[in-house]
């Protein structure tokens, strides 16, 4: 069995049509996802640039070919662990800042 909807009626002032308006620009939901989110509690946030996505991509990969030179690295003998583990703390930190950021 399907869930039940109930439809309820909002009346909203000139300005608090307006404020919502905002927030649904500023978060990129659309008007019933947002006052859905609100009800049930849900911290709401800014929706980050579209620039973070391709950051968080490119951070990705530096972090893959990190793992990839320290598997090389590791079978060679030509990094230290300590070394290793200062690259892999770099890009958890690069990971954290962008994060933190948006």
């Amino acid at each position: 069995m399907g869930k039940v909807f109930k439809t309820i009626t909002l009346r909203l002032s000139a300005d608090e049509y307006s404020h919502l308006k905002q927030q649904t620009e500023m978060t990129g939901l659309k008007m019933e996802p947002l006052l859905r989110q609100l009800i049930m509690g849900v911290s709401l946030r800014p929706r980050p640039p579209d620039s973070y996505a391709a950051l968080l991509r490119e951070l990705s990969a530096i972090g893959n070919n990190i793992n990839q030179l320290a598997h090389q690295a590791n079978a060679r003998d030509d990094a230290t662990k300590a070394e290793i583990d200062e690259a892999a703390q770099l890009v958890r930190q690069a990971w954290r800042m962008v994060k933190d950021a948006f």
